[in-house]
């Protein structure tokens, strides 16, 4: 597959780049008042993201005083604001600074005129922008397309393989009609997620990467089992949201939710979900377009959900939790039987795989790639020589590649265990080493994966003493990067 890279990466300024979309919205307030009008939320369409002009004719139009006088105020209040004191978002220096030493382009695209643009550009550097378009160089400005496209001329990149990083309504909809993929970063007015659209609350963590990520149609597709929804470890919930936003996964798996873990998780994040029964759940920071399975499912089974995650581009992602009775290492390590009675005792197992295949491909679409997560409780036939485990050989034969091992091939290098970072002896008061084995899954069918790992966060320490670890499951997790294809 060939990789398009990220050709530039273009920046709004107030709100984005620097905290001043606030400092706006107080001038405006202040102006407004003195004419005898109270600004409320429902006129932040009118002053987020607008340049000073439109700003200055709709409080001309409420209150009959002069546009131009109007303007002129907004424009010496707003700009020795900004010289007073310029505020850098959070994460923003850091961003620019990495993107940077990446040699990606940077653009400033903003509504405010020029003046200002050039105070905040001279107070981050004026090193850091390869181009500058404001609200003096276009015709139109936001959300008119015109300052993003004169922006991607100016650098001589593709509109379509640029991210814009935006804080309001109205900056999004320049971007987008642009053909930017955009990455939203609301200040005051909130903003929906969307295809093509990426909604986070801060730029601290966003990386190059990320943004190339955003570009390229890649997916990452986390696995996790949330150990009874967390409950063993205390302030659980912050733990995950924490795990979740900093491997930047997009779709989660889960298993192991506790009822309402999914919902929560998907709340706080600020993301969409699909519940399913007491055990089962995805979340998605794309949207979720179809809801596939039993709804009621039991505490095993199978459920799955169709998510857009830009222009052409959907995946269905399955999540999956199979019986863990018998367990077939402990029946190894411990027991010693032989490699057919092992394969004998996986009956209850793979009828649940096989039940979640038939339900995969009851839902799919021709071109719509699949993502089958899920804890399986059994090692890979990927795995072992010694025995042929039953149900990865199924998901293998329904067409579905094994992620982890298509990134890493050798199982003595990377073994890839899951099971389990806090058992390392195993929990019977014997004394025995815990079989360390990979039963957790990444599964796929018409994807591209880029890179494989399983997360584990911290040092865990061991059961019983896991309160307070930083990790707040029994279990690792595994984050696939796939590519996704635009549909045909």
């Amino acid at each position: 597959m060939t990789r398009l890279p990220l050709q530039a990466v273009l920046f709004d300024m107030d709100g984005t780049l620097v905290d001043t979309e606030r400092l706006w919205w107080d001038v405006v307030e202040r102006v407004a008042a003195a004419l005898g009008r109270t600004l409320g939320e429902s006129d932040q369409p009118e002053v987020l993201g607008r340049p000073v002009e439109h700003t200055a004719d709709w409080l001309a139009g409420l209150t009959g005083a002069p546009a131009t006088d109007v303007a002129a105020e907004l424009h010496r209040e707003f700009t020795d604001g900004v010289r007073d004191s310029v505020v850098p978002r959070p994460g923003a220096m850091a961003l620019l600074d990495a993107l940077a030493r990446d040699g990606v382009p940077v653009a400033l695209v903003t509504a405010s005129p020029r003046a200002v643009a050039d105070t905040v550009i001279e107070a981050l550097g004026a090193g850091r922008f390869a181009v500058s378009v404001t609200a003096d160089d276009t015709a139109r400005t936001k959300p008119a397309a015109d300052p993003y496209l004169a922006a991607c001329r100016a650098l001589g990149v593709d509109p379509a393989r640029c991210v814009a990083v935006e804080d309001t309504p109205t900056g999004v909809a320049s971007a987008e009609s642009a053909g930017c993929v955009v990455l939203a970063v609301p200040s005051l007015a909130p903003i929906e997620a969307a295809p093509g659209r990426t909604v986070l609350d801060s730029l601290e963590r966003v990386t190059p990467e990320r943004l190339r990520s955003m570009v390229n149609g890649e997916l990452r597709v986390m696995s996790w089992n949330l150990w009874l929804g967390g409950s063993k470890v205390d302030d659980h919930r912050a733990k995950q949201i924490e795990v979740i936003t900093e491997t930047g996964a997009d779709v989660v798996g889960v298993q192991e939710t506790g009822g309402t873990a999914a919902q929560e998780l998907a709340e706080a994040l600020g993301w969409y979900h699909h519940r399913a029964g007491e055990n089962l759940g995805v979340i998605s920071r794309y949207p979720i377009t179809a809801r596939f399975g039993d709804p009621w499912v039991g505490f095993y089974g199978a459920a799955g959900v169709r998510v857009r995650i830009g222009r052409g581009r959907e995946v269905d992602v399955w999540t999956a939790h199979l019986h863990y009775t018998p367990y077939g290492p402990y029946e190894s390590v411990f027991d010693g039987l032989p490699a057919h009675e092992l394969i004998a005792h996986e009956e209850v197992r793979l009828a649940q795989m096989r039940d979640a295949l038939r339900r995969v491909d009851e839902a799919c679409d021709d071109g719509v790639p699949v993502v089958l997560v899920g804890d399986f409780n059994c090692p890979s036939h990927l795995d072992r020589e010694d025995v042929a485990w039953p149900v990865t050989k199924a998901a293998e034969e329904a067409g579905l590649r094994d992620s982890y091992r298509e990134a890493h091939p050798d199982p003595v290098r990377h073994p890839g265990h899951t099971w389990s970072p806090i058992h390392p002896v195993h929990e019977d008061g014997s004394g025995r080493d815990e079989p360390q084995d990979r039963i957790d899954y990444v599964l796929h069918r018409g994807l591209t994966v880029l890179d494989s790992r399983t997360v584990v966060t911290g040092t865990p320490s061991p059961w019983p003493d896991v309160a307070d670890n930083d990790w707040p499951s029994d279990h690792a997790a595994v984050l696939t990067t796939f590519a996704v294809p635009e549909k045909d």
